[in-house]
């Protein structure tokens, strides 16, 4: 191949993720973490938590915070981002009917984590973070479909290793996203992600929820 060739690359398909700030007021979020806290003490299904996962409502009979009135101001401040993150991935948000599908809490304390998954079973899912420190984790998104990798396994962490290849924008297999205090991140439910193991003593707490879509 000619080097002098004047080489240029194309990315498409990308994967878009929304992020903003709610702007909900400390006495505001004291509150909501409070009754978070209340959840936790009132589990019902202890034994599913194990010492490394976070604990999450959805899992302890606390997976409808959408119809928790003190969680109204909350989820109506959401309710504006999720049409305003249809409306940036061009659709049009007046034409669809959205529908809480679950929304619950979650608490990760030090050494625990949330392993990768993904919520096949609705369109929308968000995160926003009620709770959190600059360095007590991050939340983690993995490039399942690998659209580059023109033989299998290539990108693999073992083959980089080997030096093989050369970690870049076009072979990467997941991304780290820091959210901030007070920020929601939206992307679509079939997207595979997961959490970085929080190493600080301080409690990472969230509010995570799927929503689901109908054309009008």
């Amino acid at each position: 191949m000619d080097k002098n060739i004047n080489q240029k690359l194309i990315h498409l398909f990308p994967l878009t993720i929304y992020r903003s700030h709610l702007g909900l007021t400390d006495s505001a979020r004291k509150e909501l973490i409070e009754d978070v806290y209340l959840q936790e003490k009132q589990s019902k299904n202890v034994k599913y938590k194990s010492n490394y996962n976070s604990w999450t409502g959805d899992t302890q009979g606390f997976e409808f915070l959408f119809l928790n009135k003190k969680f109204n101001r909350l989820f109506s401040l959401i309710s504006k981002e999720i049409k305003a993150y249809t409306e940036a991935i061009g659709i049009h948000s007046e034409k669809i009917d959205f529908y809480y599908q679950r929304a619950w809490a979650t608490i990760s304390r030090k050494g625990e984590n949330i392993s990768m998954h993904s919520h096949n079973q609705s369109h929308i899912t968000f995160a926003y973070y009620l709770k959190k420190k600059k360095d007590d984790g991050k939340l983690v998104f993995h490039n399942e479909k690998a659209q580059n990798e023109i033989s299998s396994g290539m990108f693999s962490s073992n083959l980089y290793k080997e030096n093989l290849f050369k970690p870049n924008y076009a072979n990467a297999a997941k991304g780290n996203f820091p959210p901030e205090l007070d920020e929601i991140v939206i992307f679509p439910s079939k997207t595979q992600h997961s959490t970085i193991t929080n190493e600080t003593s301080n409690d990472r707490m969230s509010i995570s929820g799927d929503i689901s879509i109908i054309s009008k």
